[in-house]
């Protein structure tokens, strides 16, 4: 695929999932997403035929990413440091390329569990927790790698729990807590 379409079909992601996440997916016409990209409705359909299918790419985009992240995560021996490594890695896709799917997410929740690619999300986002920890591992350390994974993701919603801080320092302080919850094995 050519750049120049593959800028296109992200933009129309990205603005989708925004209008998705200010109105709801349901609520959200194709017409609607066009409009936002000031392009017409048929380039759209070039792209996209239905808002179904928007979504299930930005999944399988996010999916791809995770497919990744596993790889180079299963890679890795198993220490503290690669496990910190681990966590910067989620945090850095939660703060840029997953953030918007996040939002989306918490405004959609009915939508998300309908769909078949939000189904291989959460199973793939449990393979990726599963990575945090060993077998030898006992319930403790395996509650602190979901909940080091849950502070990121929480780290990575701006408006949550009042904390007007930049986005960058809500982000640094998220990861520092999730290697704490991490680091004491």
């Amino acid at each position: 695929m050519n750049a120049r379409r593959s800028d296109t079909r992200e933009r129309i992601q990205q603005v989708a999932l925004e209008l998705f996440a200010e109105q709801g997916y349901e609520k959200t016409s194709l017409r609607e997403v066009a409009e936002r990209l000031e392009i017409t409705r048929p380039a759209l359909y070039y792209h996209f035929k239905a808002k179904e299918d928007i979504l299930a790419s930005v999944l399988d985009d996010l999916n791809g990413s995770m497919d990744e992240l596993m790889e180079w995560a299963l890679a890795q021996p198993h220490t503290a440091e690669a496990r910190q490594g681990i966590l910067r890695r989620i945090a850095a896709l939660l703060n840029d390329q997953w953030r918007p799917l996040i939002k989306f997410a918490q405004v959609n929740q009915a939508v998300m569990s309908e769909l078949p690619p939000g189904e291989e999300m959460r199973h793939r986002m449990m393979t990726m927790i599963s990575v945090l920890t060993t077998p030898e591992d006992g319930l403790i350390e395996q509650f602190e790698a979901r909940l080091a994974v849950v502070a990121l993701i929480l780290g990575s919603i701006p408006f949550l729990f009042g904390l007007d801080v930049p986005d960058e320092e809500r982000t640094a302080t998220a990861l520092t807590v999730a290697t704490k919850l991490i680091s004491g094995r």
